[in-house]
């Protein structure tokens, strides 16, 4: 016990005010305060019995100083039983004997002659007692939770001391301990060593990968290709060869098998591109043109899942958001298409058939893809203007324009297709279209008929190749000569859009040419043609802030600088049917054929030179 003072005395705690300010309680602190608080309590006890015996009488109680227990009665004092003492296993049994002992020198029947209390002023006393000026109350911790003899021992040794971390109050921080740092400090340790295994195994994981494509890939020899026709391999196993031949493909300088050309490895992906996704030869040659290998991928697998089904708000009868609404309480699951619209829904899920609602029934929106909104958009029709919608049917796009228009003015809606002009007419009617002509000519023609028009918009026939999500039979029957045929007309169509269109016109004189086509064949290569034979146009932006410019050159052709300004959309792209997207204006009524002005049939000018002639 000696040794054990005197090294206590060799680490003597700082004062008790300085430990209040670090804000920490330690063991060695709380064992002096307690044994401070026993001798005061001895003190105090026998002061009060040799108060009792000299005075004779009761001290008012207001004077009497609190003790931990009630006031004894006067008698004599007898010495007490000692006992042997033990000597205690660690410091807090040498505390509770130290406590008993107080306890036992009181006699059994109490102080007569001790002043009476009540148990709310012997509690008010007791803390009065521990009270200074200069202390504050400690906090009593359970002497369970203190450590034992060894711990102390080892602390001391360390320099260090623990702290009651468990028993700050939320709004305090814990008291940083040389111990808690040796714990936070292994703990980093081993937060470093786990980030650095990590990153070993990530180094070896990329190690591995880099090895495995430095893989020199094999392609199958001819006898096995002809093998493959009679015993197919798993779509699997295809599809595993074309990712590998992807791969090649894409660092073709460092995995390429020298004995293999490039179109060697071309030539198989298109063979493994047309079985795995059931294209022919001819449609996977135009559209592998189209995109990087990768990318083109990415244009099949999107083909192969329908796009979301979408609507467009009459807004002639409707608004978008209480159209919305309307859905939704009848447990549609619905979003606005996207911010480039204002009257466009997807829908998600659906209780109810969407083409069977009420609210479809009294016309307040058409079940239009998203990517037909497009055309209409850059076309921006006024009100009190006359339009041509030159292929108008079903009606999706002609009755946009006749919303837009508010229903005035002249909308001619033209279509060849007798049959489907009878959709045509019933969405007219259901969406309370009352500015609208249907006709039935062949577009060529048109301009012969009516001309002079404001704005004429031209969704051409085409291939289809992006909708094909839609319409899977475009992958087989699509060849070349359907390709030349539709070339052909698409060239006609817009010449004659063109010459439908009045360049004098005070807000308009605009063509817009669309296809829902995703080849050069369709879409930049007419373009280019009608700039070659109609020079008094031009092209312009179409308005729409989103889309891939039209190519300007592809594959040896060059087009006219001015295509940058067409708009190209990818269903893996947009996220919507493939569509294509060019806006003309049309500068004079004029068009220059060598030495002479020719004006066309049917526009503008002829129409007026025609009144002026019958006046004269």
């Amino acid at each position: 016990m000696g040794g054990r003072n005197n090294k206590r005395r060799q680490h003597m705690p700082l004062p008790i005010e300085l430990e209040k300010v670090t804000g920490k309680v330690t063991k060695a602190v709380y064992d002096k305060i307690q044994h401070d608080q026993v001798r005061d309590l001895k003190k105090k006890t026998a002061a009060l019995k040799q108060a009792a015996t000299g005075s004779g009488r009761k001290r008012p109680a207001t004077a009497t100083p609190a003790t931990a227990t009630a006031a004894p009665k006067k008698q004599k004092q007898q010495p007490a039983k000692r006992k042997p003492i033990a000597k205690p296993e660690s410091e807090d049994e040498e505390e509770e004997s130290d406590s008993d002992g107080i306890k036992a020198d009181g006699p059994d029947g109490g102080w007569d002659n001790a002043p009476l209390e009540s148990d709310s002023e012997i509690a008010e006393d007791s803390f009065d007692e521990f009270d200074s000026d200069q202390d504050e109350v400690v906090t009593q911790q359970p002497l369970s939770l203190l450590s034992d003899d060894s711990d102390e021992e080892e602390e001391d040794e360390d320099g260090g001391v623990e702290s009651y971390d468990e028993y700050d109050t939320d709004g305090e921080e814990p008291a940083v301990t040389f111990r808690d740092m040796e714990k936070r400090s292994r703990k980093l340790d081993a937060k470093r060593a786990e980030d650095a295994e990590m990153a070993d195994m990530e180094i070896q994981a990329q190690d591995q990968a880099l090895a495995s494509e430095r893989e020199v890939f094999e392609l199958p020899s001819d006898e096995q290709v002809e093998a493959e026709k009679e015993a197919p391999l798993d779509l699997s196993q295809v599809q595993m060869r074309i990712q590998e031949i992807i791969r090649v493909l894409n660092n073709f300088a460092d995995l390429r098998d020298p004995s293999r050309s490039r179109n060697d490895y071309m030539d198989q992906l298109k063979r493994d591109m047309c079985f795995y996704y059931g294209y022919n030869e001819f449609l996977m040659e135009k559209l592998l043109q189209l995109f990087t290998v990768s990318e083109a991928v990415e244009f099949f697998e999107a083909n192969e899942v329908a796009r979301p089904v979408t609507i467009r708000t009459n807004t002639l009868k409707t608004r978008r958001r209480d159209l919305a609404q309307a859905l939704i309480n009848r447990g549609v699951n619905l979003d606005p298409i996207g911010k480039w619209t204002k009257v466009g829904l997807t829908i998600f899920d659906s209780p109810v058939p969407v083409g069977a609602t009420p609210e479809y029934m009294a016309g307040h929106y058409m079940i239009q893809a998203a990517s037909s909104f497009l055309p209409v958009m850059a076309l921006g029709p006024q009100e009190n203007e006359k339009v041509l919608d030159m292929s108008a049917a079903p009606g999706g796009k002609t009755t946009y324009c006749a919303a837009l228009m508010k229903n005035t003015g002249m909308m001619v809606a033209n279509d060849a297709n007798k049959e489907r002009e009878k959709a045509l007419v019933a969405n007219i009617h259901r969406l309370g279209i009352s500015n609208a002509i249907v006709c039935n000519y062949d577009g060529r023609e048109f301009p012969k008929v009516m001309g002079g028009f404001d704005r004429v918009l031209l969704d051409a026939p085409c291939s289809g190749t992006g909708v094909i999500s839609k319409d899977a039979s475009v992958k087989t029957n699509k060849g070349p000569e359907d390709f030349s045929m539709l070339t052909h007309l698409q060239k006609e169509l817009i010449l004659s859009a063109i010459d439908s269109a009045n360049a004098d016109s005070a807000t308009g004189g605009f063509i817009v040419y669309s296809t829902c086509s995703v080849t050069v064949d369709e879409d930049e290569a007419v373009v280019n043609y009608a700039l070659s034979k109609r020079p008094n146009v031009k092209l312009v932006e179409t308005g729409l802030d989103f889309g891939r410019p039209g190519f300007t050159s592809f594959r040896g052709q060059s087009f006219h600088h001015s295509l940058a300004l067409t708009r190209r959309f990818y269903p893996h792209a947009h996220n919507m049917d493939g569509f294509f997207v060019a806006k003309f204006k049309k500068i004079s009524n004029k068009i220059q054929v060598g030495d002479k002005q020719v004006v066309p049939a049917g526009s503008g000018a002829k129409l007026k030179q025609k009144k002026k002639s019958n006046k004269d």
